[in-house]
């Protein structure tokens, strides 16, 4: 039986937001929230903060989370993820889930979990959702995807995918969600890995995945959350929580 675990890389240091995790939404830690909704996804046999800084640490020791203390090195949220999967024991599979989304749906997350245990031969896993047809796809901080017909990543990108050279084309890109799973064995070789070329050219490690040829499952969401990359962010992930609390009391 596989054993997969969500990991919430939580750091400090955010240049934009310092001491992002402990920022209050609603009443609670944002730390809390992410950790929260992990623990309402279906699936998952543990869900734990990494953390460089003790005093996100005993927060969330005190809201009853398993925190994994890791080096204050590491430069992305993989490499933390990569140091946590060195000390675990039995476990397959671990969910990257990012620490500054406090209202990420679950369903997503079960979903992720679901696919990799149905389907043993994925390595990688991510999520993605349609854009608005409002949605600027020039903007370089919207990251899309396009996939195969299989559902698997061809290629990541910060620029319009694929050219739109005609106008009534169906092709159109999907909005990357940064959420990923990974087999435990393949992201211990991930993180071992060197920077790509085309890695350092967009600044989105998941190409390193691609430009070695593994394949990089991409499900369909229906729904995205805000993430919070500034103070001035607090208030929509607010409104989001309050969303997602509304289509759950729904069902």
């Amino acid at each position: 039986m596989k054993k997969i675990v969500a990991v919430i890389p939580a750091r400090w240091a955010s240049t934009r937001f310092p001491g992002k995790p402990l920022a209050k939404i609603l009443g609670k830690p944002l730390v809390q929230h992410v950790w929260e909704r992990c623990c309402e996804a279906e699936g998952l046999d543990a869900a734990i903060v990494a953390t460089d800084d003790m005093r996100i640490a005993q927060v969330a020791f005190d809201f009853g989370a398993e925190v994994s203390i890791t080096k204050p090195s590491h430069q992305t949220g993989t490499d933390r993820l990569g140091e946590v999967a060195e000390r675990l024991r039995d476990v397959s599979h671990l969910i990257n889930v990012q620490g500054d989304e406090p209202a990420i749906d679950p369903g997503l997350i079960s979903e992720l979990v679901l696919t990799l245990r149905q389907e043993p031969k994925i390595r990688m896993i991510t999520a993605s959702a349609a854009f608005p047809k409002s949605a600027d796809l020039s903007n370089p901080n919207h990251v899309k995807v396009i996939t195969d017909l299989h559902g698997d990543a061809i290629y990541f990108s910060r620029s319009p995918i694929p050219y739109p050279r005609s106008h009534t084309a169906a092709a159109r890109p999907r909005h990357h969600l940064g959420i990923y799973g990974y087999e435990v064995r393949f992201l211990k070789e991930f993180v071992a890995w060197q920077p790509t070329p085309l890695e350092q050219a967009e600044s989105l490690e998941q190409l390193r995945a691609i430009e070695h040829g593994v394949k990089i499952r991409v499900i369909q969401a229906e729904t995205r959350s805000t993430g919070v990359d500034t103070p001035e962010d607090v208030g929509a992930a607010a409104k989001d929580l309050r969303a997602l609390a509304r289509r759950r009391a729904a069902k």
